[in-house]
């Protein structure tokens, strides 16, 4: 997914579930966020002070910018979270390691980790860390099938299209060129290139196991947006065994309200599809009334200078940007995001995929 899917479509979920515009937008911005946290060095303050923080995004579509160590620290946990093959992990896979990295819609894996993420639930970066879940939740519908791993297994061959305008494949490869990627680069769905990201398109492709797969991304994403909202429902209820089948589904008109934006929005371009989210929301198209909504990666207004302001000029800081430490660091949004991004990790790594034997960085 791109922004119009983990920002937009994450917040209209999140207030269709029961959420109020704050929480909403709070979970939403989270859930994006983490495409945009590209950067793990420590933010060192004036006062001696430092933050230690991970990175949860290499540069957009930068499939080949990642060794096995990256691709083991962010595209596994973050965008590409183990499946299993769908099993359960006192079932053992078919196939060696590599076939357990599969992504797999709401697999096994999955709801242990929207579990995992549960066991947070009393902390203060509790909703932080429901947003980067959704995030990863979601990505387990786009991008299945896919392994975030460099391999062989991610070769994606005849890819076809009906739904694609002539244009599309040429302004894609362009594009891929530009950001120096190959459109055979086997790292995540690079192969495919931003097919499985596009809301209205329908594709097919035979996969790296010489499997002929047909996919339906308008499908997929009303069913990634039916589930994260019963997830939601859930942590708005404080189930932290996340039952999501004791939770109602979206109903029929709250489905036929977001298939009509995910068909007719049809542009590559997903900040263009985001501002054409962004509009309808605040338009009142959607039946809990009009918001304004707004996502800031930098600028007074994102969550990164509310929580650090800008960087001082030091004569110790041997080139290293410099902030002003305030209190009001320690709980603001930017730190509990980072917060959660951590420990997020760290869980996902140490407690969740072992119990499947997927041991990764």
């Amino acid at each position: 997914m791109q922004i119009d899917g983990h920002h937009t479509l994450t917040y209209v979920v999140a207030r269709y579930a029961g959420m109020d515009h704050s929480q909403a937008e709070k979970l939403a911005y989270c859930a994006q966020y983490v495409d945009e946290a590209t950067n793990s060095d420590p933010v060192h303050f004036d006062n001696g002070a430092m933050y230690s923080r991970v990175a949860s995004a290499h540069k957009m579509l930068d499939y080949r910018n990642a060794s096995d160590l990256a691709n083991h620290l962010v595209w596994i946990p973050f965008h590409f979270l183990p499946g299993n093959q769908g099993l359960e992990s006192t079932k053992v896979p078919d196939g060696g390691f590599v076939q357990r990295l599969v992504c797999t819609p709401d697999s096994h894996v999955a709801r242990d980790m929207l579990r995992m993420v549960a066991q947070y639930r009393q902390t203060p970066f509790a909703l932080h860390m429901m947003g980067i879940a959704m995030h990863v939740y979601a990505d387990t519908f786009a991008h299945q099938g896919f392994a975030g791993i460099s391999h062989e297994i991610n070769v994606v061959d005849e890819l076809t299209s009906e739904d694609c305008d002539a244009g599309l494949f040429s302004r894609v490869k362009k594009s891929m060129l530009r950001w120096s990627i190959s459109s055979i680069s086997p790292l995540g769905h690079g192969p495919a290139l931003i097919f499985p990201d596009l809301p209205y398109q329908s594709w097919n492709y035979v996969d790296g196991n010489g499997n002929k797969v047909e996919r339906n991304n308008t499908e997929d994403f009303l069913l990634a947006a039916n589930q994260m909202y019963r997830a939601i429902k859930c942590f708005l209820n404080e189930d932290s065994s996340m039952d999501l089948e004791k939770q109602e589904d979206l109903s029929e008109e709250r489905i036929k309200c977001l298939r009509s934006i995910l068909e007719e929005i049809k542009d590559d371009d997903g900040e263009k599809r985001h501002k054409e989210w962004l509009t309808r929301i605040s338009d009142g198209f959607f039946d809990f009334g009009p918001d304004k909504l707004t996502f800031e990666t930098c600028g007074k207004d994102s969550w990164k200078e509310i929580a650090r302001g800008k960087a001082v000029a030091s004569p110790f800081s041997n080139g290293a940007s410099i902030y002003k430490f305030s209190d009001s660091f320690l709980t603001s949004d930017w730190k509990y995001f980072h917060d959660a991004l951590k420990t997020y990790r760290l869980a996902i790594i140490r407690d969740v995929l072992p119990k499947y034997d997927i041991c990764v960085a």
